[in-house]
């Protein structure tokens, strides 16, 4: 089955041109479109697609808000890659913060585009720049560093984590630690349930608002 992608900008060039992109791709399909935030949640009852690939900065609800409610409201929610023309923009912060599972420009050349999609729809690993790193670092509370000291992990859990905020794959970080794939997804798991994560992306800004991994 192709990954399914739902296109939300409301610049109507920006949806045309990743559609042109991500059509051309043999195993992802384009189900819709939508000019603002407000008009995501219903399409994303409709059409239940695995990706929407959703703007910042929108004129009536922003990509911000609109991932809020879809994560809030919709069972099983569909994976938000966000989309932006500044990687150091705030709005991008608060997006991931808000639940969102990846990043990418809106300058980005067609493979990557396309490998963005695929690696969001995989959830296995993380879109997650140098750029979001550094405001993560910058904007950490005593709140994350205490969440991170109440979470205890243990030595291979923590070592999961650091090479999870690096960005790597369940398999990449099995290579790492030279155990099996199974294994990281037990050790992912545990790594979320002590941080109240929900899922990686919101586990790996925990780690940099902490300190506990430092950006590079």
């Amino acid at each position: 089955m192709p990954v399914t992608v739902l296109l939300v900008d409301d610049e109507p060039l920006v949806r045309a041109g990743l559609r042109a992109v991500l059509e051309a791709q043999p195993d992802i399909e384009v189900v819709g479109e939508a000019a603002d935030g407000a008009a995501v949640i219903p399409l994303v009852h409709k059409l239940r697609p695995d990706v929407v690939a959703m703007d910042v900065r929108m004129p009536l609800m922003d990509g911000i808000e609109a991932t809020r409610v879809v994560l809030r409201t919709v069972p099983d929610p569909p994976k938000i890659l966000v989309v932006t023309t500044f990687e150091n923009d705030e709005y991008v912060y608060e997006a991931l913060r808000a639940g969102a599972d990846g990043f990418l420009l809106k300058r980005s050349r067609p493979a990557e585009i396309v490998h963005a999609v695929r690696l969001v729809a995989e959830g296995e690993s993380l879109l997650f720049p140098a750029a979001v790193r550094q405001l993560a670092a910058e904007y950490g509370t005593s709140k994350a560093k205490a969440v991170m000291k109440r979470a205890s992990l243990t030595e291979r859990e923590a070592a999961v984590l650091r090479l999870m905020a690096r960005g790597l794959s369940n398999a990449e970080i099995a290579a790492k630690l030279v155990v099996g794939v199974e294994t990281v997804k037990t050790h992912v798991s545990a790594v979320l349930a002590k941080l109240g994560a929900r899922d990686r992306t919101q586990a790996v800004i925990a780690t940099y608002e902490s300190g506990f991994v430092a950006p590079s």
